[in-house]
C-alpha cells in the first residue's frame, strides 16, 4: 500500500474454489482451536469438506488476513489475526457476516499489504478500462504477471483460473437464470462492484455510491490507508485517496464526490477529521494517530448495531 504495497506473486491458489457463505468464520474458529489446523491430516473431517476445499479454505483465509501463517519449526501454524478476533469471536462485532459492512471490510483486507491476490490487485488497482471481457483481463493480466514477476513461472491456465474465480467472486447476477448454485453461495456477489452487460460478455465495474457500503468503512479505511505511509503528515490529498494504487477510491470504485461525502458525513460525528481545502487542493485531515480514529470509528459503528 502506502509504501508499495508488497505483493506475493501466488496465483490459483484457491483451487478453483471463491470464498463461500461461513469458510471465513469456519477457518477463524478452527484455527482459533488448534493452530496446526489446515496442516493436519485430519483437517477434511475437521472443517468438513473435501481435501482441495481444504487448501481454498486456508488460502482465503490467509487471504483475507483472518489468520496469519507463520512458519514454527519446519511446520505451518495459522494463528487468528487482532482483526479476526475483533469480527469473529462470540461478542465480535459481526461474527457471522450478517452486515454488509463487514464483508466491504474484508475485501478491503483482501488488497491489504501484503497482498496474497496479485490478479485481485491488478484488477481493481491497474486494469485502468471502463469494462472488458474475460479475454481482456486474461490478456492485461499475463503482461503484468512478466512485468511484475518476471521470474516467476506461472502457467496461462493459473491465471485464467483466477480470471474466472474473481469473476464469479464479484459479479452480480442480474437475471434469475444466471444464478447458478455457484454464485448464490458467494456472499461478495452482494458488494455490487461488477455487472454483466445482459446478453454480452463484457463486464464493468461500478463506481461512486455503493448501497451497503457505510460511510463508516470509506472513512476507516482512508485513515488506515494514510497511516500506511508512516510518516507523520496529519492530512493525505483525497486524489491519493481516489487513485493510488490500492487507495480505498480504487478498492471500494469511488468517485470523488462518493469519497468526500463519507468523509463529510463521518466528520459531522467524529471531530478529529476533516476536509480542508490548502491552495486549490482538497485534503483528508485528521488531528491523531490515523490508526487509533479508524479503529474507534468501526468499534463504534459495529457496537451501534447490537
Amino acid at each position: 500500500m502506502g509504501n508499495g504495497a508488497s505483493i506475493h506473486p501466488i496465483f490459483a491458489r484457491h483451487e478453483t474454489f471463491h470464498p463461500r457463505f461461513g469458510w471465513l468464520k469456519k477457518g477463524f474458529d478452527k484455527a482459533d482451536e488448534d493452530n496446526r489446523v489446515f496442516s493436519k491430516d485430519s483437517a477434511p473431517v475437521v472443517l468438513g469438506v473435501g481435501k482441495n476445499m481444504v487448501k481454498a479454505i486456508r488460502y482465503w483465509c490467509i487471504a483475507f488476513k483472518v489468520v496469519d501463517e507463520i512458519k514454527n519449526n519446519g511446520k505451518y501454524v495459522h494463528r487468528p489475526s487482532r482483526f479476526a478476533e475483533k469480527l469473529f469471536t462470540e461478542d465480535g462485532w459481526d461474527p457471522f457476516l450478517e452486515n454488509p459492512a463487514s464483508l466491504w471490510l474484508l475485501h478491503w483486507n483482501l488488497f491489504k499489504s501484503p497482498c496474497h491476490t496479485p490478479a485481485w490487485h491488478f484488477t481493481f488497482n491497474e486494469l485502468n478500462r471502463i469494462d472488458f471481457t474475460a479475454e481482456d483481463l486474461l490478456f492485461s493480466l499475463k503482461e503484468y504477471k512478466n512485468r511484475r514477476f518476471p521470474n516467476n513461472k506461472v502457467h496461462d491456465s493459473s491465471l485464467n483460473k483466477d480470471v474466472n474465480c474473481l469473476l464469479r467472486m464479484y459479479v452480480e447476477r442480474a437475471s434469475p437464470k444466471a444464478l447458478k448454485e455457484d454464485s448464490l453461495d458467494c456472499p461478495f456477489t452482494e458488494l455490487g462492484m461488477i455487472s454483466a452487460y445482459s446478453g454480452s460478455k463484457r463486464f464493468a465495474f461500478n463506481f461512486g455510491n455503493k448501497p451497503t457500503l457505510p460511510p463508516e468503512m470509506v472513512v476507516s479505511t482512508c485513515l488506515e490507508y494514510a497511516s500506511s505511509f508512516q510518516d507523520d503528515a496529519r492530512t493525505i490529498s483525497i486524489s491519493r485517496l481516489l487513485y493510488d494504487p490500492g487507495s480505498p477510491g480504487q478498492v471500494f470504485k469511488l468517485t470523488e464526490s462518493s469519497l468526500s461525502e463519507a468523509i463529510e458525513h463521518v466528520a459531522k460525528k467524529i471531530k478529529e477529521i476533516s476536509l480542508t481545502d490548502t491552495a486549490g487542493m482538497v485534503l483528508f485531515a485528521y488531528t491523531k494517530d490515523p490508526l487509533e480514529i479508524s479503529e474507534a470509528i468501526l468499534q463504534r459503528y459495529f457496537s451501534k448495531g447490537k
